[in-house]
């Protein structure tokens, strides 16, 4: 369909997150879920109610700056997919004008369960630190509108470290810095300020170049983790690095790392960004491959519903675990403590075992960008 195939499987998720939106007022919903988990069944298993869930101002953020950005990819393929990048931008603007009505609308699913019925008892996933929302949604409309009315809220603070589910600052940062005021041919970057009232003000350039700082300063400090490591690799220069999920730790360090790399060509950067896909790929305390049907030693029993009930001995390959998780909040038996051995490949573990989104995601970034840079 002349549309790269990345791009086929990104709208599939990209425009069921437009259905969450209330067309109405702009304001997005918090999550679609049964009333309680379903069992490990296949889908199309399962017949129970679904229920759209509470309109939240994180969830009106998230949606405007991930829509904001789609704007600006798909504009490039505007003849095979007419009108979306339009209808993404007004998406996009429509969330961000409801959150500046409605700032603090955070979900708190006890609260709500003890008004509603029936009870919501799956994954609450709320968030009541919003600051991280707006810096990125709003980073994400300056750079695809070049209007300075969302720079008020670029605030520096509101960056905390790491990218992860819940902590977006960094992801405005990888926006901002990668703006160039003029495109050059062959040079990364955006050239969607140019021309702007706020790059002719000298106001886009600056919020450029620290912007760029920042990802160069926390590059640095995770590329000085390496000589700590165990493994000498990224991951695991501190043993705060292991958590639940803690190879999306390991993949969205490797994000930070391949974005100081496309800033400066600084090989340094790119060989962390590599020092981290091989310690998902198996250089790591556990031995594990952690990417399902990879390598000699991959997880063979994920905590993922459709690998447990299809009736194939082999899970779905190609699926990235969480990893070592020294919270082993799921009470499974774990043969080890320390917190980089912490992992069992049993589907009891969802803290240590589970397939989820939010760490395949930055693991595809990676070993793209990583596949593009080495070839060159």
């Amino acid at each position: 369909n002349a549309l790269p195939d990345l791009l086929d499987e990104v709208l599939v998720n990209l425009r069921w997150m437009l259905t969450m939106q209330d067309p109405n007022d702009g304001s997005v919903y918090h999550k679609m879920t049964n009333a309680a988990f379903d069992g490990m069944v296949m889908p199309g298993v399962t017949k129970l109610p679904r229920y759209v869930v509470l309109p939240t101002t994180a969830a009106a953020l998230n949606l405007a700056a991930v829509a904001a950005q789609a704007a600006r990819v798909l504009k490039k393929f505007e003849q095979q997919l007419p009108g979306l990048a339009d209808s993404c931008l007004r998406s996009a603007k429509a969330a961000y004008a409801w959150a500046r009505q409605n700032r603090n609308m955070v979900y708190d699913q006890d609260a709500m369960n003890r008004l509603f019925r029936p009870a919501i008892t799956t994954g609450a996933y709320g968030d009541g630190k919003l600051d991280d929302e707006w810096f990125w949604a709003s980073a994400e409309l300056l750079v695809t509108t070049g209007e300075s009315a969302y720079v008020p809220e670029l605030e520096w603070e509101r960056v905390r470290g790491l990218q992860s589910w819940n902590n977006v600052g960094m992801m405005g940062l990888f926006t901002l810095a990668r703006v160039t005021r003029k495109k050059t041919p062959g040079q990364p970057g955006l050239s969607l300020l140019s021309g702007s009232s706020l790059n002719r003000s000298g106001a886009g350039s600056r919020l450029i170049v620290e912007a760029q700082q920042k990802i160069f300063r926390f590059a640095d400090s995770l590329m000085g983790n390496m000589s700590t490591s165990a493994f000498q690799t990224v991951m695991g220069g501190s043993p705060k690095d292991f958590e639940w999920g803690s190879n999306a730790v390991a993949a969205n360090q490797g994000m930070v790392c391949i974005q100081a790399y496309l800033l400066s060509g600084n090989k340094q950067y790119l060989e962390g960004a590599l020092s981290n896909a091989d310690y998902i790929l198996g250089r790591n305390a556990t031995g594990y491959c952690f990417i399902t049907g990879m390598g000699t030693r991959s997880p063979l029993l994920p905590h993922h519903r459709p690998s447990v009930a299809d009736g194939i001995p082999e899970p779905v390959p190609g699926l990235l675990a969480g990893g070592p998780n020294p919270g082993r909040q799921d009470k499974c038996n774990y043969a080890f403590s320390e917190p980089e051995t912490t992992y069992v490949d049993d589907d009891c573990s969802y803290a240590s075992n589970e397939i989820a989104i939010n760490w395949n995601a930055p693991l595809v970034y990676l070993l793209n960008a990583l596949s593009v840079a080495v070839s060159k």
